[in-house]
């Protein structure tokens, strides 16, 4: 943390900053090794090497004393609060920090105000850190308006949401996103290596071997914090009842007991829900049965709801195969009926026999283009009156005014009629708007 939290110009009351006291969490073998392992410089951050490499845009942030604010988005042990942590040490601002988990609009307004005050006392600007920026309501997120354009405060925002979903965009429009993925399977083993190493980590006291280093990678599915976890329990497992002085090998047993079931990276409302069926949908489109069926399973096994995903199959049944197989659309239907009946997790079958069905199909977008090429003349050509000749005439004042006259009902129509009047305004009289696909059907 700053040396700056010791300062005699920073008001009584203000919040202990989340990262006070770093040096001592370090050392302090009872806090988890997550905790232990955080790293203090940009140098000692794995991954993200396209933001923090010399030169790269999140680098040249910090290192000229994040002036500006910024949103960190990213999934959970990414390294948002890792990085805010290199901020707060680094920087000559006064770095506070509150949790939209725990804390409400009136902790953000003492913390304003104490920042103002400081600001007119001509000391330090301050950074405000904010955990789950996210879930902050608008009222709480508009309170932040002023006193970001004013330079009171410097935001630095960490969300695991999409900022442009969850975020007004006033305040999003001035600050800076950086977007961080999660870390790949080499930079989590990379981790792991060094916390085994490390006298704030393990200190040499566990070795592992290289291919269940990898397993605890894999299973870490990105997250560094998951990773490091796992580590932890599976060196604890390996070490229980064994000389502490002794180095332990832990097993791939040791391994599999820590981790008992793989960590799903999933949400059913964020990134994760919409990503995966768009990747389901795709899958299906370009007739990949494999991919197809994977993208279920994952969405399935990670808890979706089912009858989610048989509505999205009625619409791709008419958007994507439509007329070259109008029976898809029955079989969707009657998957979503069966799903409603039987759920989870016997639904899984009818699911995926009709996600092969829908990826074997052959596909057609016809009656999809077709709506949107009508659907373009209602907006972009007159509202013109309903031709009279389409019009119900239900009473004699109708017929009189001419409602129905000149109708030619194919019912009782013995040849075809050239002159027939046109079945829609005059105004799109040329247009056409069903084009035949060559899968469709007679």
């Amino acid at each position: 943390m700053s040396q700056l939290n010791n300062r005699s110009d920073i008001p009584p009351g203000l919040q202990a900053g989340m990262f006070d006291g770093e040096e001592l969490v370090r050392q302090n073998p009872n806090v988890p090794l997550a905790a232990r392992m955080r790293p203090t410089s940009v140098d000692h951050v794995f991954g993200h090497k396209a933001l923090l490499e010399t030169g790269g845009p999140l680098s040249d942030f910090i290192q000229q004393g994040g002036k500006q604010s910024m949103i960190l988005w990213g999934p959970p042990g990414s390294g948002k609060t890792t990085l805010a942590s290199i901020i707060a040490s680094s920087t000559a601002a006064h770095f506070v920090t509150l949790s939209a988990v725990i804390n409400n609009l009136a902790d953000l307004r003492t913390e304003i105000s104490h920042a103002e005050t400081r600001i007119k006392s001509g000391g330090h600007r301050t950074i405000l850190f904010i955990d789950e920026l996210h879930r902050f309501n608008r009222a709480q997120q508009d309170g932040l308006l002023p006193h970001v354009e004013s330079g009171a405060i410097t935001l630095l925002g960490a969300t695991t949401e999409n900022p442009s979903f969850y975020l007004v965009s006033p305040l999003l429009s001035r600050c800076r996103v950086f977007q961080l993925n999660g870390l790949n399977e080499s930079d989590i083993a990379d981790i792991l290596a060094s916390a085994i190493a490390s006298p704030h980590g393990l200190n040499k006291t566990v070795t592992i071997a290289p291919d269940d280093l990898k397993l605890l990678a894999s299973y870490a599915a990105g997250d560094a914090r998951v990773g490091l976890n796992t580590l932890e329990a599976a060196a604890s497992i390996a070490q229980n009842g064994v000389e502490t002085a002794t180095v332990t090998p832990v097993s791939r047993d040791d391994i599999q007991r820590a981790i008992q079931q793989p960590t799903m990276r999933y949400d059913r409302q964020g990134d994760y829900h919409f990503d995966t069926i768009s990747a389901y949908i795709k899958s299906l489109r370009d007739s990949d049965i494999d991919s197809s069926l994977y993208w279920l399973a994952r969405m399935l096994e990670a808890g979706e709801d089912p009858l989610f995903i048989a509505r999205r199959m009625i619409i791709f049944a008419s958007e994507d195969v439509g007329l070259a197989d109008p029976l898809a659309l029955t079989l969707a239907v009657s998957t979503q009926q069966a799903v409603h009946f039987i759920g989870m997790p016997e639904a899984r079958l009818p699911l995926s026999e009709t996600t092969i069905y829908l990826a074997r199909a052959d596909k057609s977008n016809s009656a999809y283009q077709a709506y949107n090429s009508a659907k373009e003349d209602v907006y972009m050509t007159r509202h013109d009156e309903v031709p009279m000749h389409l019009r119900n005439a239900p009473t004699e004042l109708m017929r009189e005014l001419g409602y129905g006259v000149g109708y030619d009902n194919p019912h009782s129509r013995t040849e075809q009629n050239p002159q027939a009047p046109l079945n829609r305004p005059e105004s799109t009289r040329h247009n056409r708007y069903y084009v035949a696909d060559p899968n469709d059907g007679e």
